[in-house]
């Protein structure tokens, strides 16, 4: 069947998983994928997926975990019935779902702290500091809504059972305030950077010439247990490129072949 003009067919993991998503839209690209990677789901477990967009993340899990159950929560209706699309293209219809909802009114039938995984690719830009239309898909994307960061930390918070991870990805500018929220409710954090070359090379900058700018971590991700106590943790992270470009070994592993990252 013909796909919709505005809509094109692409792939995640080495073409192990196929996507639907608007041509002029918010479009995927890496961030869904590496967090997928990093929950650390088992078969049989329950995960929900907080703004699932067109469902990437949650089909690179499901993918990774053949027996994972899975619930996608999404307030663009239009991007909701993209990821029932993506679902059913991908057979995953008996163990993943996405549903219509948001922060302040969420789905009534998603119990609270019923998930032992909670994951979530919040909008990465506060309100009122980017010019874009309100009714522009990519622009609800990346721009926070009523409550800000808080209301997605708090839900994330609600969903997960005791012992529960909650794993967000989102800018490392805002490590701090993500912290913050987290606050005494969830514990044994781990911060993990994702760096874009490698910043631990040595500097072989001859004599005359400018020092090379230090590699900084534009990216962020965090993992914490619910309602836990444990000491925080600072991981060595990811390195995602070659100096030429290329994908390292390991984040080749993640992004072509569905690997899982361990924090």
């Amino acid at each position: 069947m013909a796909l919709p003009e505005h809509v094109t067919e692409d792939a995640l993991l080495g073409g192990q998983v196929t996507l639907r998503q608007h041509a002029a839209g918010y479009r995927v690209a890496i961030d869904p994928v590496l967090l997928a990677a990093c929950v650390p789901a088992l078969d049989g477990e329950t995960v929900l997926d907080v703004g699932t967009g067109v469902g990437a993340a949650m089909l690179c899990l499901a993918w990774r975990v053949a027996r994972a159950k899975i619930t996608g929560v999404e307030v663009q209706r239009e991007l909701v019935h993209l990821a029932i699309k993506n679902i059913a293209e991908n057979g995953l219809t008996d163990r993943v779902a996405a549903m219509v909802g948001n922060l302040q009114r969420p789905p009534p039938r998603l119990a609270p702290r019923s998930f032992d995984h909670v994951m979530a690719n919040p909008p990465y830009f506060e309100a009122g500091r980017v010019r874009a239309s309100a009714k522009d898909e990519r622009a609800r994307a990346n721009i926070e809504g009523a409550g800000g960061l808080g209301a997605w930390v708090n839900y994330c918070l609600s969903m997960a059972r005791p012992g529960g991870t909650i794993t967000m990805i989102h800018r490392t500018d805002r490590l701090a305030e993500l912290l913050t929220l987290l606050g005494d409710r969830a514990g044994d954090v781990v911060i993990f950077p994702l760096w874009p070359h490698n910043p631990f090379e040595t500097d072989d900058t001859e004599e005359g010439q400018a020092p090379q700018a230090p590699v900084a971590s534009k990216r962020v991700i965090v993992q914490a247990l619910a309602g836990t106590k444990g000491a925080l943790r600072m991981s060595a992270g990811l390195v995602l490129h070659k100096e030429n470009g290329d994908n390292t070994r390991a984040a080749d592993a993640i992004l072509r072949h569905g690997g899982a990252l361990k924090l």
